[in-house]
């Protein structure tokens, strides 16, 4: 399998050091890719954009965004009563929406992320704020080089790129409550928070 370099190589992907291994560190805002739309981004073809969700009345603090099918964005709802599944759409509020990307760590899932940040990349998303990428591990084990190295430059296309750590009672439908969860995953959520609050500043590139 050959999985070619993009775009977004050019955001400083490829020098991001592995920002899906397990967080150790505290928490800290440093933005591992692009933090704002860019002009010269093309949106991708119709057939490959995300729908878009006329929402009023709701205000989460962010939504989940999965970029496709069992991408996990309501289990991770579920860990967070602030906040709320986008049920795979984009969520266009009259006042703006945070919105944290959530895909598996498949081709097939990375290449949804992909798309998903281009279009948000291209301008074309009106409101949208994107916080950054989780990529929710698919399988048991540590990722294959070639799937760390795809999920860093998908990860170049967002400002932050985070991974949560394979979760068995997910498998079987189970509720995880935040406390029980891996400690990597508990640090991950810990940062989204924090890239997500309104408060939040990145330097933009």
């Amino acid at each position: 399998m050959s999985i070619s370099r993009n775009r977004w190589v050019a955001f400083g992907a490829a020098a991001v050091e592995d920002t899906i291994s397990a967080v150790e560190a505290p928490p800290v805002l440093v933005p591992t890719g692009a933090t704002r739309p860019q002009l010269s981004v093309p949106q991708p073809d119709h057939a490959d954009r995300l729908p878009r969700w006329n929402v009023s009345g709701i205000t989460p603090d962010y939504w989940w965004l999965g970029v496709h099918g069992g991408a996990g964005e309501t289990s991770l709802a579920r860990l967070d009563k602030r906040t709320r599944a986008a049920e795979h759409h984009w969520p266009l509020t009259a006042s703006g929406s945070t919105v944290v990307l959530a895909a598996r760590s498949n081709v097939s899932g990375l290449r949804a992320a992909q798309l998903a940040a281009t279009e948000w990349a291209s301008g074309t998303v009106p409101g949208i704020r994107v916080a950054g990428l989780v990529v929710l591990a698919d399988a048991p084990g540590r990722l294959p080089r070639e799937i760390r190295e795809f999920a860093r430059v998908v990860g170049g296309g967002v400002p932050l790129l985070w991974h949560i750590p394979w979760i068995e009672s997910w498998r079987f439908g189970h509720d995880v409550p935040p406390e029980e969860l891996p400690k990597e995953a508990r640090a991950v959520l810990d940062q989204v928070r924090i890239a997500a609050s309104p408060t939040a500043s990145l330097p933009t590139n």
